[in-house]
């Protein structure tokens, strides 16, 4: 019978044992064999265990947990042929949500167990794997100063919390290369490279970002003031796809970034420390993930 694993972030998920017998139920209903169950610890987000899953011959993967952990078992698990399932349990959840995949814990599963193989693009950041977002300047260092104990307990409210005490900062210079275009010279707060286009909480900010289409899309953000942030708010939540001085977004399939300072910068969610650059290139088709059918 066809082995899935599970690999479950232990600071996301309360009840284990629950979650071992909701996931053996829905296995053996789908004619898959009882699940082994793995669970992360200090020294292994999750990176180590998908590598153990696959050595034990896992047909499935499992990631239980918020974006790092699924950014975790996606780079391990890439290229393999072995699908990515997901059970959301973090507080943004990004991946998860482009991908359709409901929030509750059963229907999650029954997605994983019943659901159709998809197969999408990741992206490279300085060696690094990631699904969802990467970037540097203002992104990063709301990331940074968002206590995980907020994150547990109220979501991705807890970035939207962090973010006020970083809105007024000073900009930043910025070059920006896409491809083999000339380069963007620009004040701004941040320049994020996206897989996927929405902030914690679903707001989208690149609404044409595709996880399937080959290509990055790029943010630029320089709003200044209050009235600036307010500006950008409202198009965000419109879906406005109008650009300016305040919000530029481009797509690329290699972005190379580098600024006048060392930023913070960050990965699906995850400080990756500060320097004065950042390079992303898409990796298409490389992940099989189960989304519903």
């Amino acid at each position: 019978m066809r082995l899935p694993v599970l690999v479950v972030n232990a600071a996301r998920v309360q009840d284990v044992r629950r979650l071992r017998r909701a996931c053996e139920l829905a296995a053996i209903k789908r004619g898959w064999a009882a699940p082994l169950l793995l669970s992360t610890t200090r020294t292994d987000s999750g990176a180590g265990l998908a590598r153990r899953a696959l050595d034990v011959g896992a047909a499935l993967v499992i990631a239980v947990g918020g974006d790092g952990t699924v950014r975790a078992c996606a780079e391990v698990v890439a290229g393999t042929g072995v699908p990515l399932a997901i059970v959301p349990a973090g507080s943004a959840n990004l991946t998860a949500t482009a991908l359709g995949i409901p929030a509750r814990v059963d229907a999650a599963l029954r997605v994983a167990f019943g659901g159709r193989d998809r197969r999408i693009d990741l992206a490279m950041a300085d060696g690094m794997t990631f699904a969802a977002m990467a970037g540097i300047g203002l992104d990063a260092a709301v990331v940074g100063s968002t206590p995980r104990a907020a994150k547990r307990l109220a979501g991705w409210s807890a970035y939207a919390a962090a973010a006020a005490g970083h809105l007024l900062g000073p900009p930043a210079t910025f070059s920006v290369r896409l491809d083999d275009r000339d380069v963007l010279i620009r004040q701004a707060r941040s320049v994020t490279v996206g897989n996927s286009g929405a902030l914690p909480g679903g707001f989208p900010i690149m609404p044409d970002a595709l996880l399937d289409d080959g290509m990055l899309d790029v943010l630029i953000l320089a709003p200044a003031g209050p009235m600036g942030w307010a500006n950008v708010g409202y198009r965000v939540l419109l879906r406005s796809r109008r650009d300016d001085m305040r919000l530029e977004r481009y797509r690329a399939r290699t972005v190379e970034i580098q600024a006048n300072a060392e930023l913070p910068r960050q990965v699906d969610g995850e400080l990756i420390g500060c320097a004065r650059s950042l390079t992303v290139a898409v990796l298409p088709g490389a992940l099989i993930v189960r989304v519903p059918g």
